[in-house]
């Protein structure tokens, strides 16, 4: 496992399905894009139906404590469905800004623009999260999170340690400036290569998340140190699954320092 600098706190996670996850830091934890809606076929964009062909691995029933949630973006039943909605209801969720209207009249839901950072206490922890840029379809607001913790320590050159969640984005350059801010210590990043319009649709397709290539690409840009794959199963629009993403990172020199996650089990990252 890379060592991370003056890094004094655990990270654990323990994957759901597609995007959704328990990031659980110090007792804390954390759910990202909750869907839990069974296997079928789902339209999310009118006449786009997108086929979701595994269960989550977890039922609401069985999830722990949930302190806050981090929905990337609310208008995909990939990344919230009707079932992960029920998760919002009384509990702290950041999400993108139209997101939070959307989401309205609940009381805890914040809305980050781009680089926007809100402190949040919970456990009596204090903690700072940001939001990030992201680029995923030409309409409709996308974000990533950077979390920060004053026991995840700073690099050596003193930038404070963070991790960072990307959400459904594909590589641009303004990601990179997250280096000049923080040092990476865990990147969850959303993988699978999906293009637009989906194959069966035909029409010139355009990349709408990483492919293996681009997140390691971006992995390295940033430095980090750790590589936590998600969102690459699960769906027939998915492009890149897991054994072509597997050799993608590898090609690109970044396979010792992937965690890899498997469904339903607690994985210590750091």
């Amino acid at each position: 496992m890379v060592a991370t600098q003056n890094w004094n706190s655990n990270v654990t996670i323990t994957h759901i399905g597609t995007a959704t996850a328990i990031i659980e830091i110090e007792g804390v934890r954390f759910l990202t894009d909750p869907v839990f809606g069974p296997a079928g076929v789902y339209e999310s964009m009118p006449g786009v139906p997108l086929t979701q062909v595994q269960d989550p691995a977890m039922k609401l029933e069985d999830l722990p404590v949930i302190d806050c949630c981090l929905v990337s973006h609310e208008d995909h039943d990939d990344n919230l469905d009707t079932l992960g909605r029920q998760m919002l209801d009384g509990r702290h969720v950041l999400t993108t800004m139209d997101g939070a209207k959307k989401l309205a009249p609940r009381p805890a839901v914040q809305g980050l623009k781009p680089w926007q950072t809100v402190e949040l206490v919970l456990q009596g922890k204090k903690f700072t999260i940001t939001g990030t840029p992201c680029m995923h379809f030409e309409v409709g607001e996308v974000t990533g999170f950077i979390i920060e913790l004053d026991s995840f320590g700073k690099a050596e050159d003193g930038r404070p340690n963070a991790v960072y969640v990307s959400g459904d984005t594909i590589y641009i350059d303004e990601l990179k400036k997250i280096k000049e801010k923080w040092h990476i210590a865990v990147a969850v990043l959303n993988f699978a290569g999906v293009v637009f319009p989906f194959q069966s649709r035909g029409g010139e397709p355009t990349m709408i998340t990483f492919d293996g290539a681009s997140g390691a690409q971006l992995f390295k840009d940033l430095e980090a140190d750790r590589l936590v794959p998600m969102h690459f199963e699960e769906w027939t629009h998915f492009v890149e699954l897991k054994d072509d993403l597997r050799k993608a990172l590898d090609k690109a020199g970044v396979a010792e320092q992937v965690t890899w996650l498997s469904r339903a089990k607690e994985v210590r990252v750091l």
